[in-house]
């Protein structure tokens, strides 16, 4: 059986913070176990009826915001999209960016409540330099901040048949890939964020996507999330057909806890109840609120960090050449830390609150006149669509990569 010396002894050698050693440790040891990552049917119920955002009637806390620290996950290319800078880069309304709607509705927040909204930013090594350049030319009172930055981790893919890990001559980089955005948490204690911002008075976390621009800190949201209580709330919204092979949330009948399901957590025979919208109708929408005491209390308990269920995807080590070594990349997801917080919550939210770009048909959709920016900088559908976004589908193999696109528009 394969150990786990040889995968930590590269990962020491690359300096990587030992709370991602320890989070990998857990995830490759799920592994060798035998362990699929495979949830059944069996073991799972439905969720019931959640609360809905627009039924909530708590009134909005101002003083919430003090302790509320914003972080947008920010690590991808996009390369899928044909890009090779952070994706958040790319112009999405006019000359607006991603990062440039961000950085002005959490400015505006700022501007109208009195508070100063901390924000941060999960960065991978690849979007690192051109999101700092970006910020310290446009934003300059954000770059100067304490912690605006904090990096992701990176992990070893392993051979598939010894589980050691892989090698690739011709580039080493290769070697290695991103362990999912679950390395949230091992970031956070990695680099010591998590116990300044504990030390400086901050108690909630708001985590989305950097390219999901409708993820808004919601005050209305925030408050309902310190009213209750709860360790950990997840958005989700209601599974539509476009949605049904996506991962969805569920209930594990050994002790009633919610859990995520991803699609490659599903057995095929399972496949016909993975896809029915009808029995697991909420979907994730990685919009999470986190108690920060409580996930300091979690990852105390495992000795540095948060265990979560592992995510095995089969891959070639250069992922540009079939032939070569056939790898193992292993990952964990953000929302699945849901099953480590007892008393986790989730919350219906209007779709408008998960509007990501991961296709150039996201991307036309939200340049075109169908959205417009309000007064918060925030893209909402345009009135004269009547409460119905366009439908677009360009064909897939021909405006695949953004460049095509801007190609055929400006032709």
């Amino acid at each position: 059986m394969a150990t786990f010396d040889c995968v930590k002894s590269k990962m020491e050698a690359e300096k990587i913070a030992p709370s991602a050693i320890a989070a990998f440790q857990s995830t490759f040891e799920s592994l060798v176990s035998g362990n699929t990552g495979i949830i059944p049917e069996s073991s799972i119920s439905a969720v019931p009826n959640l609360i809905k955002s627009t039924s909530i009637s708590t009134s909005p806390d101002t003083s919430l915001l003090k302790e509320t620290v914003v972080c947008k996950l920010n690590g991808g290319l996009g390369t899928g999209m044909g890009l090779d800078k952070a994706k958040s880069l790319l112009e999405v309304k006019g000359k607006d960016t991603f990062l440039d709607l961000t950085a002005k509705q959490v400015m505006k927040m700022r501007e109208d409540y009195g508070f100063k909204v901390k924000f941060m930013l999960m960065n991978s090594f690849s979007t690192s330099k051109d999101t700092l350049d970006f910020f310290a030319e446009k934003y300059p009172t954000l770059s100067s901040e304490e912690g605006l930055e904090m990096i992701q981790n990176k992990v070893p893919k392993l051979d598939a048949t010894t589980l050691e890990p892989a090698t690739c001559e011709s580039d080493s980089s290769n070697e290695w890939c991103p362990p999912g955005h679950g390395d949230l948490y091992a970031a956070l204690v990695g680099s010591g964020r998590l116990d300044a911002l504990l030390a400086d008075g901050y108690k909630y976390m708001f985590v989305s996507n950097s390219d999901n621009l409708g993820a808004t800190l919601d005050l209305k949201i925030l408050t309902h999330f310190a009213t209750t209580d709860a360790p950990f709330m997840m958005e989700c919204c209601e599974r539509t057909e476009n949605d049904k092979k996506g991962g969805h949330l569920c209930v594990r009948n050994s002790d009633k806890q919610l859990i995520l399901r991803e699609s490659a957590m599903c057995a095929d025979e399972d496949e016909d109840a993975f896809q029915d919208i009808t029995k697991h109708r909420f979907f994730n929408t990685n919009n999470l609120w986190i108690r920060l005491d409580k996930l300091k209390e979690i990852i105390d308990k495992f000795g540095g960090f948060i265990p979560l269920p592992m995510i095995k995807n089969k891959k070639t080590v250069d992922p540009k050449d079939d032939s070569s070594q056939k790898v193992l990349q292993l990952e964990t997801a953000m929302g699945a830390a849901i099953e480590c917080f007892q008393g986790a919550s989730a919350l219906v939210v209007e779709r408008t609150r998960f509007a990501p770009v991961k296709k150039c048909n996201d991307l036309l959709l939200l340049r075109s006149d169908a959205y417009i920016i309000d007064e918060n900088f925030i893209p909402i559908l345009n009135p004269k669509c009547g409460g119905n976004a366009p439908v677009i589908s360009l064909d897939s193999k021909k405006y695949k990569l953004v460049g095509k696109l801007e190609e055929a528009i400006v032709g």
